[in-house]
Protein backbone atom coordinates (compact mmCIF):
# COMPACT_ATOMS: atom_id res chain seq x y z
CA UNK A 1 0.00 0.00 0.00
CA UNK A 2 2.96 2.30 0.39
CA UNK A 3 3.31 2.50 -3.40
CA UNK A 4 -0.36 3.42 -4.01
CA UNK A 5 0.21 7.24 -4.25
CA UNK A 6 3.17 6.74 -6.58
CA UNK A 7 1.23 4.36 -8.84
CA UNK A 8 -1.74 6.70 -8.93
CA UNK A 9 0.48 9.63 -9.85
CA UNK A 10 2.15 7.67 -12.66
CA UNK A 11 -1.22 6.57 -14.09
CA UNK A 12 -2.59 10.12 -13.99
CA UNK A 13 0.52 11.51 -15.68
CA UNK A 14 0.35 8.88 -18.40
CA UNK A 15 -3.31 9.65 -19.07
CA UNK A 16 -2.60 13.34 -19.49
CA UNK A 17 0.46 12.77 -21.67
CA UNK A 18 -1.33 10.70 -24.35
CA UNK A 19 -2.56 13.78 -26.31
CA UNK A 20 1.03 15.06 -26.48
CA UNK A 21 2.19 11.85 -28.14
CA UNK A 22 -0.74 11.92 -30.56
CA UNK A 23 0.08 15.36 -31.95
CA UNK A 24 2.39 15.65 -34.92
CA UNK A 25 4.91 18.14 -36.22
CA UNK A 26 5.51 19.57 -39.67
CA UNK A 27 8.69 17.66 -40.56
CA UNK A 28 6.85 15.81 -43.33
CA UNK A 29 6.05 19.04 -45.15
CA UNK A 30 8.30 21.27 -47.26
CA UNK A 31 8.09 24.35 -45.06
CA UNK A 32 10.75 26.15 -47.14
CA UNK A 33 8.67 26.01 -50.33
CA UNK A 34 5.20 27.40 -50.99
CA UNK A 35 3.01 25.43 -53.40
CA UNK A 36 0.40 27.51 -55.23
CA UNK A 37 -2.54 25.89 -57.01
CA UNK A 38 -4.89 28.10 -59.00
CA UNK A 39 -8.51 27.35 -59.86
CA UNK A 40 -8.88 24.97 -56.96
CA UNK A 41 -12.46 24.02 -56.15
CA UNK A 42 -13.35 23.53 -52.50
CA UNK A 43 -15.15 20.21 -52.01
CA UNK A 44 -15.47 19.99 -48.22
CA UNK A 45 -14.46 21.88 -45.09
CA UNK A 46 -14.19 20.14 -41.72
CA UNK A 47 -14.39 22.83 -39.04
CA UNK A 48 -13.16 21.36 -35.77
CA UNK A 49 -10.39 20.39 -33.42
CA UNK A 50 -7.55 19.60 -33.33
CA UNK A 51 -7.24 21.00 -36.88
CA UNK A 52 -9.62 22.15 -39.56
CA UNK A 53 -9.36 20.19 -42.80
CA UNK A 54 -9.95 21.65 -46.26
CA UNK A 55 -10.57 19.31 -49.18
CA UNK A 56 -10.23 20.64 -52.72
CA UNK A 57 -9.87 19.48 -56.30
CA UNK A 58 -7.59 20.77 -59.03
CA UNK A 59 -7.75 19.75 -62.68
CA UNK A 60 -4.40 19.47 -64.46
CA UNK A 61 -3.67 20.32 -68.12
CA UNK A 62 -4.65 16.78 -69.20
CA UNK A 63 -8.06 17.00 -67.52
CA UNK A 64 -7.14 14.75 -64.61
CA UNK A 65 -8.72 15.77 -61.32
CA UNK A 66 -6.39 15.70 -58.32
CA UNK A 67 -7.99 15.48 -54.85
CA UNK A 68 -6.11 17.40 -52.16
CA UNK A 69 -6.40 17.83 -48.41
CA UNK A 70 -4.77 20.62 -46.43
CA UNK A 71 -4.64 21.06 -42.71
CA UNK A 72 -5.51 24.39 -41.13
CA UNK A 73 -5.24 25.61 -37.54
CA UNK A 74 -8.13 24.94 -35.14
CA UNK A 75 -11.15 27.30 -35.12
CA UNK A 76 -9.81 29.13 -32.06
CA UNK A 77 -6.82 30.29 -34.13
CA UNK A 78 -8.74 30.94 -37.35
CA UNK A 79 -11.51 33.12 -35.86
CA UNK A 80 -9.13 35.99 -34.95
CA UNK A 81 -7.96 35.89 -38.60
CA UNK A 82 -11.54 36.53 -39.82
CA UNK A 83 -12.39 32.90 -40.62
CA UNK A 84 -15.80 31.48 -39.79
CA UNK A 85 -17.42 28.09 -40.31
CA UNK A 86 -18.90 29.53 -43.53
CA UNK A 87 -15.77 31.26 -44.90
CA UNK A 88 -15.10 28.47 -47.39
CA UNK A 89 -17.87 26.46 -48.98
CA UNK A 90 -18.07 23.55 -51.37
CA UNK A 91 -17.94 24.95 -54.89
CA UNK A 92 -15.83 28.04 -54.06
CA UNK A 93 -13.03 28.58 -56.58
CA UNK A 94 -9.77 29.75 -55.00
CA UNK A 95 -6.05 30.00 -55.40
CA UNK A 96 -4.56 28.09 -52.50
CA UNK A 97 -1.09 28.54 -50.99
CA UNK A 98 0.27 25.71 -48.87
CA UNK A 99 3.30 23.69 -47.85
CA UNK A 100 3.03 20.32 -49.60
CA UNK A 101 4.08 16.95 -48.24
CA UNK A 102 7.69 16.04 -48.98
CA UNK A 103 6.72 12.54 -50.10
CA UNK A 104 4.48 13.78 -52.92
CA UNK A 105 1.18 12.85 -51.26
CA UNK A 106 -1.68 15.27 -52.07
CA UNK A 107 -1.71 16.80 -48.59
CA UNK A 108 -0.28 19.93 -47.02
CA UNK A 109 -0.47 22.70 -44.47
CA UNK A 110 -2.44 25.70 -45.69
CA UNK A 111 -1.01 29.21 -45.65
CA UNK A 112 -3.80 31.21 -47.32
CA UNK A 113 -6.54 31.19 -49.92
CA UNK A 114 -7.48 33.89 -52.41
CA UNK A 115 -11.02 33.84 -53.78
CA UNK A 116 -11.13 33.92 -57.57
CA UNK A 117 -14.42 35.86 -57.68
CA UNK A 118 -13.32 38.94 -55.72
CA UNK A 119 -9.65 38.59 -54.74
CA UNK A 120 -10.39 38.50 -51.02
CA UNK A 121 -7.82 36.70 -48.89
CA UNK A 122 -8.12 34.39 -45.91
CA UNK A 123 -4.86 33.78 -44.10
CA UNK A 124 -4.50 30.68 -41.95
CA UNK A 125 -1.11 31.87 -40.70
CA UNK A 126 0.70 35.19 -41.02
CA UNK A 127 2.56 35.44 -44.32
CA UNK A 128 6.19 34.32 -43.99
CA UNK A 129 8.76 37.08 -44.08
Amino acid sequence: MKNYPIRTTVVVLLLFSVPVFAHHGNAGYDMAKMTVLQKATITQVEWGNPHCQIHFDVTDDKGTVEHWLVEAPPPSELRPRSWTRKSLNAGDEVTIYFHAAKNGAPVGIIQKVIFTKDGSILRAYPDPK
